[in-house]
């Protein structure tokens, strides 16, 4: 016995014995101690690299001229102390029923620019960018490999990027990531959701009207819930997600509209024929091979190959997100983000998923995001010192609406895309981006006018409406038109707009195209 102790025991068998430990594996125990609570961070990692990837391309952010009437509106509540409830900017709807489900983010626009110029929207979107990101990728990488977790974010980037802007849905897309983690998180364990997820769908009802598509996401994931739970637990479940689907009703009514918020969903849904001439509500197009193109057939070729199988219900939500997609540019993003998530789970078998444990809090982990948090809080200070952030302004009328003051006009026939331009500047327009106001039938002549597909329309709007100036774009049709037409003055040019003023007996500037015809 004495020789299998000598041999054979180790060193702790021996309770007479003291151990003498070196240096060496004093560092080997912390070490192995700290890897663990330094495991988890790539959603960490993955937000800190996105929100310096859109500070540092912060005007980016900036290109929409939406941005500057979204900054007015805010500005407008915290004046008033109020919503708006009918339209105070225009001179062809003023005083129309119009409300604003965007409210809160317009607020927070408002303050963020009143602090810190365009530095504060700037800041303000990147950051809620970065959280969306890293929400994702928090959700995936505890089921997949980070590695597949990195791919999804890639191609959840690439889709989104063409409508991460400066507007108040940016703000709203960490409390849709965040609301879907929850109900995909529960069916994915056959449960209801918990009730504590009911203050994310005010929150974001009262931050951008897209709130809609989280109950219609509500209902979809219960009925995956229910498929998929045992026949004997079905009713119950279903009742439970019923239960949470009128909870989430509620929730989403608690804005200072009430009810009237749903309403003005369904009010944008009904425009018709119009939503297909504003840029971000066009179907998808494959006249050219772009990044929604390239991910949707990697995917399927990816699945062909593997022979991945998805639930079925997995299958019709992720179908009803591509069909969204397909009909809608804008709802490429839904996609994008909301895929990986869906497919995490059932994916995970089958692409050697991780069962990592979520990271603890430690002193090291409080640290080292203590530290990040501060290289980017101190690298915003400085990148914002050295450059001036500010909107894309070579698309906007600025010199025109210049001149256009000193002319005291109050009835100017403008360009769609002009308008929130002129009421960040104080003048009333014709029509600007909230064509949920104006409605189908205004915007659709308001477009076929400026472009004369129907050329009657432009003389009739400019009669009904007793127009005194027009500011359209130089290149437009109806500019063109206008320089051939007698009582219409052009008064200032420039390469991006045109001014056309009212005036008896003036002559037109431009003499009309004529082809002798020579024998």
């Amino acid at each position: 016995m004495a020789g299998f102790t000598k041999h054979y025991a180790p060193a702790w068998f021996d309770p007479g014995r003291k151990i003498r430990k070196s240096p060496m594996s004093i560092t080997t125990v912390h070490a192995g101690q700290a890897a663990p609570s330094l495991r988890g961070l790539l959603p960490v990692w993955v937000g800190a690299a996105v929100y310096a990837l859109f500070v540092l391309a912060g005007d980016r952010l900036l290109i929409d001229p939406d941005t500057l009437w979204q900054i007015a509106v805010g500005q407008w509540i915290i004046d008033h102390g109020a919503v708006p409830t009918v339209d105070v900017y225009s001179f062809t709807m003023r005083g129309q029923p119009w409300i604003s489900t965007q409210w809160l983010a317009q607020v927070l626009y408002a303050k963020a620019f009143a602090i810190a110029g365009w530095t504060g929207p700037v800041v303000l979107a990147a950051a809620a960018i970065a959280t969306t990101f890293a929400l994702v990728a928090r959700f995936v990488s505890r089921r997949l490999s980070e590695s597949a977790t990195l791919v999804c974010i890639a191609a959840a980037l690439a889709l989104t990027v063409p409508h991460l802007l400066a507007r108040p849905h940016v703000l709203a897309l960490p409390v849709l990531v965040a609301w879907a983690a929850g109900l995909i998180a529960a069916a994915d364990r056959r449960e209801a959701p918990s009730f504590w997820l009911l203050p994310l769908m005010t929150l974001w009802a009262n931050l951008h009207g897209g709130f809609v598509f989280g109950l219609v996401l509500t209902g979809g994931l219960a009925l995956d819930a229910v498929w998929s739970a045992q026949a004997s637990a079905r009713k119950g479940l279903l009742l439970r997600w019923f239960a949470f689907g009128l909870a989430a009703l509620a929730a989403g009514c608690i804005t200072p509209y009430g009810w009237n918020a749903l309403l003005a969903s369904q009010k944008i849904l009904s425009l018709g024929s119009a939503l297909p001439l504003i840029m971000e509500w066009r179907p998808m197009d494959f006249s050219f091979i772009g990044a929604f193109e390239v991910c949707l057939l990697l995917g399927m070729g990816l699945a062909l190959h593997h022979g991945i199988k998805l639930p079925v219900m997995r299958i019709v939500l992720l179908l009803g997100l591509v069909h969204m997609s397909l009909a809608q540019g804008r709802a490429a993003e839904i996609l994008a983000l909301l895929a990986p998530m869906l497919l995490a789970a059932p994916l995970a078998p089958q692409a050697g998923g991780t069962d990592a444990p979520a990271a603890t809090a430690s002193p090291l982990r409080g640290a080292l995001l203590a530290g990040l948090a501060a290289v980017l809080v101190a690298g915003t200070v400085v990148w914002a010192s050295v450059h001036r952030f500010e909107p894309h302004m070579r698309a906007s009328p600025v010199a025109a609406v210049t001149e256009l003051k000193k002319l005291n006009l109050s009835r100017v026939l403008n360009d769609y895309d002009f308008g929130g331009y002129l009421i960040a500047n104080g003048v009333a327009p014709f029509i600007d981006g909230r064509t949920e106001l104006y409605g189908e039938k205004f915007f659709v002549d308001h477009n076929a006018a400026s472009g004369l597909m129907k050329p009657d329309n432009l003389f009739r709007l400019l009669a009904q409406y007793d127009i005194e100036a027009t500011l359209l774009r130089t290149q437009s049709a109806a500019t063109t038109l206008l320089d051939h037409v007698d009582g219409w003055q052009k008064v200032y040019s420039d390469d991006i707009a045109t001014i056309h003023l009212r005036k008896a007996g003036a002559v037109h500037t431009v003499e009309p195209a004529v082809n002798a015809k020579t024998k």
